[in-house]
């Protein structure tokens, strides 16, 4: 009977051995769970969202989805240059394709497309044309604007140009001229030129070239004489009685001065010469 027992007692703990091999064998087949929360349909907006948890990393989220980190990006665009991750944060890991709700492979978004958006033209510029009365070229505080001329504003590459009348109109507050200004002008660079009424001569350059930037107020002077001050033949004619009354003065003094010669020579003859005189006889 002893004998009989020995072999069942083997035969038992064969089969207890065996059970705990098969045991061993499925725990180290099966696949730990995954960390975090996959939504399997996508949701209204075909989006298929990845709650992060702790431990994620933009590497270790894209192998999980089948997808490469720069694809990563694509769909999450707020990540920052680190690609930092926190616990709770949502990413986007596919897009559901509009056959069904089961998400295919994950389309190649384009690259976006920047559109330049101008400057708004906020640039001013302001042209005086004034009255450069000492013909110094330069204004001073008595020197006012000239009205009848005019003041053109061109981009040099064409796309603007305006024209202005120019004004002698004065600011009561301020007792400064009012200057003709350009507004709303797109910045870049532009060519300004002055024209001056007949009555004038211009006493600087008439044309001058300026760059400007949205925001800016450019402020430029351009002076002119009027022709009534400048030199005239009533001048010329002047000088001319000047120096006709200069030559009648130099010949009454050459005709003192040879006057007084005579008198000095008669002056100094020898009194016996005199002698013969008849006012010398009784």
């Amino acid at each position: 009977m002893k004998n009989l027992f020995i072999p069942f007692i083997g035969l038992l703990v064969s089969l207890l051995l065996f059970i705990g091999m098969t045991l061993s064998a499925n725990g180290v087949s099966a696949a730990p769970p995954v960390q975090g929360f996959v939504t399997s349909t996508p949701g209204s907006d075909g989006r298929i969202i990845y709650i992060v948890v702790e431990g994620d990393t933009c590497l270790s989220v894209a192998i999980q989805h089948g997808m490469g980190v720069g694809q990563l990006r694509q769909y999450n665009s707020r990540l920052d240059a680190d690609c930092t991750l926190l616990v709770g944060q949502q990413l986007v890991v596919g897009l559901a394709n509009s056959s069904g709700p089961t998400p295919g492979p994950a389309p190649t978004l384009p690259p976006p497309t920047v559109t330049a958006t101008p400057v708004s033209g906020t640039t001013e510029v302001c042209v005086l044309l004034f009255d450069d009365m000492n013909g110094d070229a330069l204004r001073q505080e008595t020197e006012f604007g000239i009205a009848g001329g005019a003041v053109s504003l061109t981009n040099l590459n064409g796309s603007y140009s305006q024209t202005l009348d120019t004004t002698s109109d004065i600011d009561p507050d301020l007792v400064e001229p009012i200057r003709p200004c350009f507004t709303d002008v797109p910045q870049g660079e532009y060519n300004v030129s002055v024209a001056v009424p007949d009555e004038y001569n211009p006493t600087m350059v008439l044309s001058y070239k300026i760059t400007v930037k949205a925001g800016d107020r450019a402020s430029i002077d351009f002076g002119a004489q009027s022709k009534t001050i400048t030199v005239s033949n009533d001048t010329g004619q002047d000088s001319g009685s000047r120096s006709v009354a200069l030559g009648i003065f130099g010949f009454l003094l050459l005709l003192a001065s040879a006057g007084l010669g005579y008198y000095a020579y008669r002056a100094g003859q020898p009194r016996s010469k005199l002698k013969g005189s008849p006012l010398n006889k009784r």
